[in-house]
């Protein structure tokens, strides 16, 4: 039988593992926390042609992100999307 903390810490990898091959991984994370009122424009750039975009944005939505750029989009245009969806 397993263990079940032995489980979950295999699901919590497998649902990350998609922040492996995140572009944002590889180039300075500054860029995806720009300072308030900040460009946003060289973070999107790079999500713009992540292969991990959808993941990245849904878990940023599921996990209520508050802060940077994910899945190409700022928490501002994340809460619209979120009120759209109620």
């Amino acid at each position: 039988m397993t263990d079940p903390v032995i489980a979950q810490e295999q699901l919590d990898a497998e649902e990350l593992g998609w922040q492996e091959r995140a572009l944002c991984a590889q180039t300075d994370p500054e860029a995806f926390f720009p300072e308030k009122g900040g460009s946003t424009r060289e973070a999107k750039k790079v999500c713009r042609s992540c292969e991990v975009r959808a993941e990245c944005l849904e878990y940023a939505l599921e996990h209520d992100e508050r802060f940077g750029i994910w899945g190409g989009l700022s928490e501002r245009e994340r809460r619209r999307i979120k009120r759209q969806a109620v």
